[in-house]
């Protein structure tokens, strides 16, 4: 389960309707798991979830929903937005096998 709601995901977005609920989700939950990967925790485990992580994956949903199609260039090139990953860096416990702090 997603530490955000489709619901919030859709606000996030501005998309009305219910046709894309079941992407939104996916998306959600692969962004979550993009970013617990990232920082080296599995994101719905922290207690409370932090608010800039919740908007980190907010951001990352509305990315992988922008650029669904499978022809992109530019900004779509990337894995991730770079306003993603600097809030994920905030949180991240290894750098490169190192520890990060």
């Amino acid at each position: 389960m997603s530490i955000i709601t489709v619901s919030l995901a859709k606000l996030h977005m501005n998309v009305v309707g219910n046709a894309d609920d079941e992407l939104i989700q996916f998306y959600a939950d692969a962004a979550e798991t993009y970013l617990g990967n990232y920082i080296g925790k599995i994101i719905a485990e922290l207690d409370p979830v932090p608010a800039d992580l919740k908007l980190a994956v907010l951001r990352l949903v509305a990315f992988y929903y922008e650029h669904r199609e499978a022809v992109s260039f530019g900004d779509a090139m990337r894995l991730a937005p770079y306003g993603v990953i600097s809030i994920a860096d905030a949180y991240r416990d290894r750098w490169f096998g190192e520890d990060a702090a």
